[in-house]
């Protein structure tokens, strides 16, 4: 069939939503042959009752069920005033019918959300013109002139896709692209939507030769789309030619289906694949137009439509979901029978017909006999195309590394040696798409994330740099916390002891100390908050009065609720558990229960097992404990939990006492969850150089924070747990890296990039945790020496973390660590015209840190905080990409002008700045000294480095001590620290006791100001 010939014949025929609603078939006019009696009684196996639903209007179909199985919306075209496609929604209780769309312009693609309250649909009714192209339209009518083409219906590109609201009838505009967003559905749990477009077609550089074939046929690039469900985070899933439509997610929500038509659009076939585009699978080979697949909702199969018996006698048929056997026939009625649609409970069917000598279709409906379908399957011959030659992976497909049970995939993806936005897209929606997960370290995403970049350097015939030679270099770490089997909790008050149930009535704090501990007293302490002095309070100290060495503390969470806002924010850094656990600690207790009362606004009473990344525990047991047992604590006291809250929450000052008569016990047993996390190296070689000399290294953070675990998340509380897709942070460093390899790749291949130094790029994972990927490369290095210095091995480090939201100026750190930056900087700049921000400081809260404290020149690049930072809204949408591209090219050539320049950059080691952190904390006295996030498994805080001049380097503090006591404080995390030196008088001398191998030293440090 020649392409020409199709068009015509598609135009007549279809088009509509997956791809069709029918329009009259040239045997419209002549009437239907009914189906030998052989063949009704096979399509009654599994259709029983089937009957008619719609009867208005020139034609209706493609009807969706609501969840609650009452309602269906579909397009119908019944307006006198407009020729076009409107939304309605059938009450199959009542058969009451009303009109959902606006009535202007067209429409078509309804899809129910889950939970019953909204739909999509998709519309034109915001066209300025659309009245007037109906105006158009019915004018051709009137006069019989053929349109020749369904209705005007051909890819509107004023189609955009809507949200309504059912109950307020109130519309949201998901998308705002030109092109035809169309073919909408919500995932399972209606938190994602998958749908068709061609906005390609208006966005991307096009060839003349397909210019063409779209000025016929806007289809022609027609690909799939994932994005939000409100319409955020969207990411390409399909590039190839020919028109991919009609997806919905399996019932699992962990697939999806669509129609793939042929370049030449001459054949269709159903495929299936993952919903980032992964393992695509293509599960019919009929060589005939074979489309609208829809999941059963057990998941086994799949319902579509194909022309298989004749061009113009569509008939509906099963396949399993993984295309093993040959598929199924459902229907034998001679004519139009397609778009079929299950009830989510997967009992009844609904599709569109011209049976019955219809000159339209209109939506039929029958009982489904599931059991005869999957016995049917099972039964059907096996495929005669073998499996595995029908797994054609499309352009996008093929640029997605899973990973493989055989290593690594290396088929080529689409992109061009040059650095281009294009490009950068690509990668970034890929790390940035849902089935990474976050990339959090030590996770499945994270191993995903890895696998692919690991994919793209092999694809670019990078050398592997990692361990036993491959790409990766594994490091372990401490990922989180669980439960143990010995956790107890007893309460003596006279006999016998009552116990509790671990995780009901009472859990450990993650920082807990672990061990028995035997009976002891207990002490209520208010909220145990002991906060100085300040213009809006007088000093608070819960603990006036009270000798709570070697007993258990009850104390309250967070702090009283009804205290005036000036005095909550003075408040807010003492009621931290950590704090509380602190002082609880230095007074000697035994341990600290923390009850969340029955006034306090929580969630959940008990505090989660959340695991601080990197960050030591306290040396006491810390215990949550529910309102319950608390109150059983209470009891001998006559005391009321939350009568006790509520005096404490008006602000009253309360003493703390004894509670008498009770012994509490307890076993904490707290197992440390350790897991492997993966860098990504790989080398690209100097052919010609004196290998003695250092690499030039190139390096970006692949990780980022999972579901938002752990402390670093900023979402909001309708956001938590869902995915952070760190796009820009930092799938936009990777990619940007990834583009910089591909163009000096090209370059030495063509002989314009004579290298002097090899060039290393490294994809680090572990940077969210502490920078946990990139300080265990440089110790390896070392090995392990605190002390060793690089520079002999890598002669710079440049790093890109969160390099895709340029909008003024793009912002390089690291200046002061080499005295040739700022010429380089200045020539590499000229053909790309950045606007740059300069800023000297070297210790930055990047990798570029572990590579500046071993004696490495760095520069680092960003380009500045926003609003999604550390959220679920980081996504690829947001990015922008030729932004991305001015930095990467910018990056790009400073590696090449390093690389090909046989001398090696000075070393400048920068007098005093801020210690890694600080402005996070807030801090005004200032040390100098540079925590190391890395070395979780130690008490104290381990020092990566000292500032130059700065007071830790004037006391005699080294990279590789470890600080166990500061001005009297005991120091066992990184809390303790910080609390400690907010204590600090500036100028005012203090000792500081150090642990430095096997020797304990105490030496003097004296304070200064930050500022």
């Amino acid at each position: 069939m020649t392409l020409t010939f199709f068009r015509d014949w598609l135009s007549r025929v279809i088009i509509l939503c997956g791809l069709l609603l029918v329009t009259a078939v040239t045997l419209a006019d002549e009437p239907a042959t009914p189906p030998p009696a052989d063949e009704t009684a096979r399509e009654n196996e599994l259709i029983s009752n089937g009957r008619r639903l719609t009867f208005e209007g020139a034609r209706a179909g493609e009807g969706y069920f609501s969840p609650d199985g009452k309602q269906m919306v579909f397009p119908s075209e019944r307006e006198a005033d407009n020729p076009f496609l409107q939304m309605y929604l059938l009450d199959l209780e009542t058969g009451d019918t009303q009109r959902l769309s606006p009535g202007i312009g067209k429409t078509t693609c309804a899809f129910f959300h889950p939970s019953g309250k909204k739909l999509l649909f998709s519309s034109t009714h915001e066209d300025p013109e659309a009245t007037a192209k109906q105006q158009a339209e019915l004018e051709k009518r009137k006069q019989g002139t053929p349109t020749g083409r369904y209705a005007g219906w051909d890819f509107d590109d004023q189609y955009e896709i809507y949200e309504l609201d059912l109950a307020t009838h109130q519309f949201k505009r998901l998308t705002n692209s030109r092109g035809y967003d169309a073919e909408a559905a919500y995932s399972p749990d209606g938190t994602q939507i998958v749908f068709a477009s061609n906005r390609s077609t208006y966005e991307d550089t096009i060839s003349d030769k397909d210019k063409e074939i779209i000025a016929k046929d806007p289809s022609y690039m027609m690909d799939l789309y994932i994005m939000n469900a409100d319409g955020t985070n969207v990411r390409r899933l399909t590039r190839e030619r020919g028109y991919d439509g009609g997806p919905f997610f399996s019932p699992d929500g962990r697939r999806i289906c669509w129609r793939h038509f042929a370049d030449d659009g001459a054949t269709a076939e159903i495929r299936t694949a993952n919903t980032d585009g992964s393992d695509l699978c293509q599960l019919t080979s009929l060589g005939v137009m074979s489309w609208a697949p829809y999941y059963h909702p057990s998941g086994e199969y799949l319902i579509f439509t194909t022309n298989k018996h004749g061009f113009d006698n569509f008939e509906l048929y099963l396949v399993d979901v993984a295309g093993e056997h040959e598929p199924v026939r459902v229907t034998y009625t001679p004519r139009f029978d397609g778009l079929p649609i299950f009830s989510w409970d997967g009992k009844t069917l609904t599709w569109t017909s011209s049976r019955g000598g219809l000159t339209g279709g209109q939506i039929f409906i029958g009982q489904w006999n599931h059991e005869k379908a999957r016995e049917l399957l099972k039964q059907a011959p096996l495929r005669q195309v073998p499996r595995a030659s029908t797994r054609e992976v499309s352009e996008f497909s093929s640029t997605f590394w899973a990973r493989r049970d055989a290593g690594i995939d290396s088929t080529p993806v689409t992109t061009d040696p040059a650095i281009r936005a294009e490009d950068l897209r690509q990668y970034i929606e890929t790390l940035a798409s849902s089935a990474m997960d976050g990339r959090l370290t030590g996770t499945p995403g994270e191993k995903m994330a890895t696998d692919y970049v690991a994919a793209q350097f092999q694809r670019l015939g990078l050398q592997p740099a990692g361990d036993n030679g491959t790409y990766f270099q594994e490091f372990s770490f401490t990922a989180g916390a669980n439960l143990g089997p010995e956790n107890k909790l007893s309460l003596t008050i006279g006999e016998p002891s009552l116990t509790f149930t671990i995780d009901q009535d009472w859990r450990p704090l993650a920082f807990s100390q672990t061990g028995t501990y035997e009976p002891a007293g207990v002490i209520f302490a208010g909220y145990g908050i002991v906060a100085p002095k300040n213009e809006h309070a007088e000093t608070v100290d819960a603990f006036v009065d009270l000798d709570v060495k070697d007993k258990w503390v009850l104390v309250f969470r967070y702090m009283p609720e009804n205290i005036k806002p000036e005095l909550r924010q003075q408040w807010s850094r003492y009621s931290g558990l950590r704090y509380k656990a602190m002082l609880a600690r230095d007074k000697g207790a035994r341990g600290l229960l923390i009850v969340t009362g029955p006034k306090a606004q929580a969630n959940e009473q008990l505090v989660k097992l959340a695991f601080d990344a990197g960050l030591s525990g306290t040396s006491i047991p810390c215990l949550s404990i529910s309102d319950d047992l608390a109150q059983k604590l209470l009891d001998p006291s006559g005391k009321k939990l939350a009568e006790l809250q509520a005096t404490l929450d008006s602000g009253e000052v309360t003493k703390g006492w004894v509670v008498p008569g009770v012994q509490l016990s307890a076993t904490v047993d707290i197992q440390k969850e350790e897991k492997i996390g993966r860098n990504v190296i790989a080398r690209l070689p100097a052919t010609e150089s004196d290998k003695s000399l250092a690499s030039v290294m190139v390096g970006a953070h692949v990780d980022h924070l999972g579901r938002g675990v752990g402390s670093n998340s900023m979402a909001r509380d309708d956001e938590k747990g869902d995915i952070h897709y760190g796009a820009d942070d930092n799938a936009s460093g990777v990619a940007a890296m990834i583009e910089i390899a591909e163009y000096l790749v090209d370059q030495q291949k063509h002989g314009k990039l004579p290298l002097q130094h090899d060039v290393l790029f490294a994809a680090w994972s572990g940077e969210e945790l502490g920078l946990l990927g990139s300080a265990h490369y440089v110790n390896a290095l070392t090995g392990n020496n605190p002390h060793a210095k690089l520079q002999d091995q890598i002669a710079a480090y440049l790093n890109m973390d969160m390099v895709g939201r340029l909008q003024k100026e793009a912002i390089i750190n690291g200046l002061n660590s080499s005295t040739i930056w700022g010429q380089l900087i200045e020539r590499a700049n000229t053909p790309v015209g950045l606007a740059l921000t300069t800023n000297e400081d070297s210790i930055v809260p990047t990798d570029a840190t572990s590579f500046y404290l071993k004696n490495v020149p760095i520069l680092s690049v960003w380009t500045g905080a926003h609003e999604d930072y550390h959220t679920p809204r980081d996504t690829a949408d947001k990015i922008n990409y030729d932004g991305a591209e001015k930095i990467a090219r910018f990056i790009g050539l400073i590696t090449r002008a390093l690389a090909i320049d046989p001398a090696t950059p000075e070393f400048v080691e920068a007098p005093i700045g801020k210690e890694a952190g600080a402005t996070r904390a807030n801090l005004r006295a200032y040390l100098g000294s540079i925590p190391d996030f890395a070395k979780s498994d130690v008490k104290g805080v381990a020092l990566s480095g000292v500032t130059k001049g700065a007071p830790a380097d004037k006391a005699g503090l080294l990279s590789g001590d470890i600080i166990i006591e500061l001005a009297g404080r005991k120091i066992e995390n990184i809390y303790d620290y910080t609390y400690a030196i907010e204590a600090l008088k500036i100028d005012e001398p203090v000792q500081i006791v150090i642990q430095r191998g096997a020797e304990t030293l105490t030496l003097t440090i004296t304070p200064a100001a930050r500022e």
